[in-house]
């Protein structure tokens, strides 16, 4: 979550909070904003979309730093201003001659989304009448898709999504807007719940022939947060973080360099144990403290260097594989 107001008036702000990668491969991107107010909003949404796909406003971020300034979990009781947020986020873009009419402009290269994400509260009731007053007119919806998650303000992250609300939340809007589900997504193989909208991506992870998940049949797509992070290769079917997704990292940040404390804590949480029921490390916790210590950029390349596996194909120094065999970060030592 990028803080609305301050990426609009801090140049250090945005170059801290916004870096995207310049490759023509660079897959579609959601820019994620903390905003309470509809100007600052479309402001900072207005700076982004040129260099990505859309914008998402959280409504679900429950700590109590951001609740206190009435952003994140603070917004569910406050329907209208997430409504004036979203529209006025939309015409700006409108104006600024983005392609903003939702499904008919998915494939226009200039198209981009406006879309929310929101907790859930005790009386079910609530949010239903917040869904509604966020989504506006059926034939002319104010947002591209929503993100469920089905937990509370006050509900711990150890306790289990409440799929039942979910369940019903999607039957209810699921076919007004494509629903997307954050919460409780650390392995494809272990979601609390299944859906026929997510099989022909998911099928051999989300069912089994003895599935006694609860069905969501208009669920449209997952989100994860703090599993991606220890995990980036959770959606290409990995159960625990593999040392090709350090590898794929590690390139990238020599061609995109990062904040060096970024660049730690990044690999701080992909060695560690991750958050599905695989608990193997790539790193035990001395040798994560070991790689914490590391002082720059080529202590750090030289300790993943005599960690990481042997004979699993050397990064060349273009990138593109190959080497000589003297070690994996070989070739990101020569690019710096």
């Amino acid at each position: 979550m990028i803080l609305a107001k301050e990426f609009n008036r801090s140049h250090f702000a945005r170059d801290s909070d916004f870096t995207l990668s310049t490759n023509s491969a660079q897959p579609p991107t959601i820019v994620q904003f903390g905003a309470n107010s509809p100007l600052e909003l479309a402001r900072a949404s207005s700076l982004v979309v040129p260099y990505s796909s859309g914008v998402d406003l959280n409504c679900g971020c429950p700590q109590s730093w951001a609740c206190a300034e009435t952003l994140g979990a603070a917004l569910m009781e406050k329907r209208e201003l997430v409504r004036d947020m979203v529209i006025e986020t939309r015409e700006r873009l409108r104006q600024d001659g983005w392609a903003v009419g939702k499904e008919k402009d998915m494939d226009n290269p200039r198209g981009k989304s406006v879309s929310v994400k929101i907790r859930v509260h005790n009386d079910l009731r609530k949010t239903m009448d917040f869904i509604t007053t966020v989504l506006g007119p059926e034939h002319n919806r104010h947002i591209d898709f929503l993100t469920i998650h089905p937990r509370t303000r006050s509900t711990p992250s150890s306790t289990p999504i409440n799929a039942e609300s979910l369940s019903i939340l999607a039957s209810t809007f699921g076919d007004k807007v494509p629903i997307l589900v954050s919460g409780d997504v650390f392995t494809l193989n272990t979601l609390p719940f299944s859906s026929p909208l997510l099989t022909p991506t998911f099928s051999t992870k989300t069912t089994t022939d003895d599935d006694k998940r609860l069905s969501i049949p208009k669920l449209a797509g997952l989100m994860s947060a703090r599993a991606i992070l220890a995990n980036p290769a959770l959606y290409a079917g990995f159960d625990a973080c593999p040392w090709e997704a350090v590898e794929t990292f590690m390139s990238n940040v020599a061609r995109c360099p990062l904040p060096f404390k970024l660049v730690l804590h990044h690999l701080s949480e992909m060695c560690a144990p991750g958050m599905g029921p695989v608990k193997t490390a790539l790193l035990s916790k001395q040798e994560r403290s070991a790689m914490m210590a590391c002082g720059n950029m080529v202590d750090l390349i030289d300790f993943l260097d005599e960690k990481m596996p042997r004979g699993m194909g050397v990064l060349g120094s273009d990138g593109d594989g190959g080497g000589d065999g003297d070690g994996r970060m070989a070739g990101l030592r020569r690019d710096r």
